[in-house]
């Protein structure tokens, strides 16, 4: 089953170094399956965080096919990646796009991932647009189940790792067992 993300709008009084408060109003993610999970989930994110009271504006339905964390870095940026098909009845490419919500330092970096997130895809693509997104954080959803469990630490394993630079090579550390021949 596919995640469908959800862009939750929250509303909230912020003090800032000098005393002063002011009115922010700030994009996050949800994995939910309904509007009204949705916001309940934000409504349980955010309570963790903001002590104070603050007011959900908006949810809607994101449109973001994968969400992917990486170590070291503060912003989420919104890559656009059309994977480029060719229809055999007339002969021409065609294009589907997809939104892929990718975290890094900035959008050189957030191109890097990209093509470290799609490396493996079997047919071509292009990514032509890279755009700061205002997502301040995702929280996906995990039911607290053991398996759940190694999904949650994968995904904060992801958010803490650093993806390898095209010029790295990339190690395998895993092991496996040889069958015994009889």
């Amino acid at each position: 089953m596919s995640a469908i993300w959800y862009e939750c709008k929250v509303k909230y009084r912020k003090t800032d170094e000098t005393g002063g408060q002011k009115v922010l109003t700030e994009p996050y993610l949800v994995d939910a399956i309904s509007y009204t999970e949705a916001e309940k989930r934000i409504n349980e994110e955010m309570a963790a965080y903001i002590s104070e009271e603050f007011k959900i504006t908006n949810i809607k339905v994101a449109n973001y096919a994968e969400i992917h964390p990486f170590e070291n870095a503060d912003r989420w940026f919104k890559s656009k990646v059309s994977l480029i098909a060719y229809d055999e009845e007339s002969g021409k490419e065609r294009k589907s796009n997809m939104y892929m919500l990718v975290q890094a330092n900035d959008v050189r970096e957030a191109y890097d991932n990209t093509i470290h997130v799609m490396k493996n895809t079997m047919g071509e693509y292009s990514i032509p647009a890279i755009s700061e997104s205002p997502i301040m954080d995702v929280f996906p959803y995990f039911s607290g189940e053991e398996e759940e469990t190694e999904m949650l630490e994968r995904f904060n394993a992801l958010k803490a790792s650093k993806p390898v630079k095209a010029d790295e090579e990339i190690v395998d550390h895993m092991e496996f067992e040889t069958a015994e021949e009889e």
